[in-house]
């Protein structure tokens, strides 16, 4: 089915206390807005339009290139006027049209297309849950089965009030039937604005079906209005991501203390201690295990890998059985193959060490080709940056890099070679030979070190 997606996401978002667009602030790594995108693109659909407001040329530019098309609503008049400044850019060949909200994230693509499924491009669907507390939200008045209106928190009579069943402000409607509607809107209410939720009557008034649409899980629907709030739904997603990794075998120090900021897959046999964080797409094989305090982005940890406590990995990859820090960090293009070792404060950069190789204390490894069973020395550096071009350093299988070096790229180290400790680099070293760059041990007896001149009184 073709359909329209709309976006509602103009609002001030006053109770944020912020200057960011409320719909802007993030949630599990991603905007609250990127969320509903993301939704949207779940369903296939054929056009989607963000309606912006507070904040309009931000907002707007933090979806570009996502094919969405933007329409402003200035000033904001209520959420029946939001969608009557969308109508223009919707594609009247969609026959269904889908409102979303910019600050609901969480709604599943699943709940959404059930939702158009019921609209059927014929009958207005509205997206209802059941709360214990529905204080501020409009409820869901019927007669028997069939749903007759929505009445706001605001204009509700104390029995309407009483009603738990509330409207989630989704809803799926022929997109020809509601461009007639929300033109017809009219604002003669207490806060003088054009409620969407007036269809309601304008549909059962032409005899369209009204039918509602309960959501299981209320976290699916829950806005975000405040900083509180926001936190509250953080916690609570990251709960449920928790209880999904405990249900597939994984191991959680502290399943209140982790945070999946995108996708994180997990083999047999993983540990994950606690307030680890885990960004973009993360792979973790079997047997890997996750120090405390880790950070991994966009990363790929080898089987019966250990990442030690404070580690910072970033679009690197780690082979099996390796084992990195604690603080350690690889940046992006790092590949370590199988039982390397990167030890405390070694950075890694655009580099892959080969099998075995090690690099255990204060060292940096930048723009680099290392063999395999490589000792490189604590306090080494490549040298890979020449002020405008980054060169490469190439270090065979078995060479041994002595503390404090520096090799300046570019350089190769051929295999079995050794490199005293302390000495600069700047041309290639031959296989299985001792090199040395340094100057030879001065004493100078009787030096004495400079002195500050005294002060006069």
């Amino acid at each position: 089915m073709a359909l329209n997606v709309v976006i509602m996401a103009a609002g001030k978002g006053t109770r944020m206390k912020s200057a960011q667009p409320k719909v802007l602030h993030r949630l599990a790594g991603r905007s609250l807005l990127q969320h509903v995108l993301d939704c949207a693109a779940g369903l296939g659909a054929g056009r989607v339009v963000v309606v912006t407001g507070h904040g309009a040329a931000t907002v707007e530019a933090s979806v570009a290139g996502s094919g969405a098309v933007c329409v402003r609503q200035e000033p904001q008049l209520g959420t029946g006027h939001a969608v009557q400044q969308a109508v223009p850019a919707l594609d009247a060949a969609c026959d269904t049209t889908l409102i979303l909200y910019g600050d609901v994230p969480l709604i599943r693509s699943e709940t959404a297309a059930a939702l158009v499924a019921a609209c059927g491009g014929n009958a207005l669907a509205l997206l209802t849950v059941e709360l214990a507390d529905p204080s501020g939200y409009g409820r869901i008045v019927r007669a028997g089965d069939a749903v007759r209106a929505i009445v706001e928190h605001k204009d509700a009579s104390a029995d309407e009030r009483a009603i738990c069943e509330v409207y989630s402000g989704i809803m799926a409607a022929p997109t020809a039937a509601l461009v007639r509607w929300v033109r017809a809107l009219r604002n003669d209410n207490a806060q003088r604005e054009f409620y969407l939720t007036d269809v309601v009557a304008l549909a059962v008034a032409e005899g369209v079906p009204v039918v509602a649409r309960s959501v299981a899980d209320p976290m699916e629907v829950e806005g975000v209005n405040s900083p509180a709030q926001l936190a509250d739904l953080e916690r609570r997603l990251q709960r449920r991501h928790a209880d999904a990794l405990l249900e597939a075998g994984v191991r959680l120090a502290d399943p209140a203390r982790l945070d999946v900021r995108g996708t994180l897959v997990c083999g047999s046999d993983v540990e994950i201690d606690v307030n680890c964080i885990f960004d973009g797409e993360v792979t973790l094989a079997d047997g890997a295990r996750i120090g405390a305090h880790c950070v991994l982005r966009d990363a790929q940890i080898g089987a019966d890998a250990v990442i030690h406590p404070f580690t910072h990995i970033e679009g690197a990859t780690v082979g099996a059985g390796a084992l990195v820090g604690p603080y350690a960090r690889l940046r992006p293009g790092a590949e370590l193959g199988p039982e390397v070792h990167v030890g405390n404060f070694v950075e890694v950069k655009n580099s892959r060490l080969a099998a075995g190789a090690k690099a255990n204390h204060l060292a940096y490894l930048g723009d680099a080709t290392v063999g395999e069973r490589v000792n490189y020395g604590a306090g080494s550096i490549t040298a890979n940056y020449d002020g405008a071009h980054k060169h490469r350093t190439v270090i065979g299988d078995d060479a041994h890099i002595g503390s404090n070096c520096v090799l300046v790229a570019p350089v190769t180290v051929g295999a079995g070679a050794t490199i005293g400790g302390g000495s600069t680099i700047a041309r290639d070293a031959p296989a299985g030979a001792l090199t040395l760059a340094r100057a030879r041990q001065v004493t100078i007896a009787g030096w004495q070190r400079p002195r500050k001149a005294s002060k006069q009184g």
